[in-house]
């Protein structure tokens, strides 16, 4: 049972993590209909710039300050540099581009930091607390998941309770529309894209050193699993991102405690086919409210 627990306190923090990025991926997909397949490589170049920041100044803090900002300039990069010329006509224009980009970044970010795998600092302890003999979750965990659904709520926030949310959600629903009305859907598409990079390059952050280190793969898996995520909770449902992440996250750990690692990814593979056949759409898309 302590190990039921100890997993299951473990899942959680992954989960977080997972739903995060996975935010990333679907903030993109409402505002541009385009699934960034470079999330991962521009979050490793985030980490890459928290990493040599932190080294310079000694601070986690302004290194992870600086992963978000890296994460927002590449925002705008990737999205007024390449992205805006994908065609609306075909749907693997933007996959291709991201494609694109993915190669370049990681090709750079090889040449420039080498293959290595180097260790991430974190700003608190690693190790499980015991409460009552049993392991729970470590501080580091326990910071992860309040930084974690702290953005979650500001981002519901943002998008539930703004002027700025309304025109970000307006120019993705009905940019024609938009324009008519005055919104600058072209301005709010790139604010979608800093702001979903900005958290992609946070979550990896936070995801990073709980697994070997920093090389310039490191997000691969990461970016793998935040997309089954995002398909599962539906790509349109940031909802559905939050609860998915949760869910995969759980269901990985408790069978990487009780099976191996080497079973985990057979199993988000079924969990994934599964709610795929007995929901297409993903657990709470909302593509049949918008038709109408």
């Amino acid at each position: 049972m302590d190990r039921f627990v100890f997993l299951v306190g473990t899942g959680v923090a992954r989960g977080v993590v997972l739903a995060l990025f996975a935010l990333s991926l679907v903030l993109i997909w409402r505002s541009t209909r385009i699934v960034n397949f470079a999330a991962g490589a521009m979050a490793v170049v985030c980490c890459y710039v928290a990493l040599a920041v932190t080294t310079v100044t000694g601070s986690y803090w302004l290194g992870l300050l600086a992963a978000v900002a890296c994460g927002a300039l590449l925002g705008v990069g990737v999205e007024r540099g390449v992205m805006r010329f994908a065609s609306d006509r075909s749907p693997l224009s933007g996959v291709i581009l991201a494609v694109g980009v993915v190669m370049i970044l990681q090709a750079l970010v090889g040449i420039v930091a080498g293959p290595q795998y180097r260790p991430v600092p974190t700003p608190f302890d690693d190790r499980a607390l015991q409460v009552a003999g049993v392991p729970l979750l470590s501080p580091y965990d326990l910071f992860v998941v309040v930084v974690a659904l702290a953005l979650m709520g500001g981002l519901r926030l943002l998008f539930g309770r703004t002027t700025l949310g309304l025109q970000l959600r307006a120019a993705a629903f009905a940019p024609e529309v938009s324009r008519l009305l005055g919104v600058r859907v072209a301005r709010m598409r790139t604010l979608g894209w800093v702001l979903a990079s900005a958290v992609g390059g946070l979550a990896a952050l936070l995801a990073v050193p709980g697994g070997l280190g920093l090389n310039p793969h490191a997000t691969d898996a990461l970016f793998v699993g935040a997309f089954a995520v995002a398909v599962i909770g539906g790509l349109d449902s940031p909802a559905g991102a939050v609860v998915g992440g949760l869910l995969v996250g759980v269901v990985l750990t408790l069978v990487t405690g009780y099976l191996g690692a080497g079973v985990a990814p057979v199993a988000l593979l079924i969990l994934l086919v599964v709610v795929l056949v007995v929901r297409p759409t993903g657990l709470f898309a909302t593509v049949e409210a918008r038709r109408v």
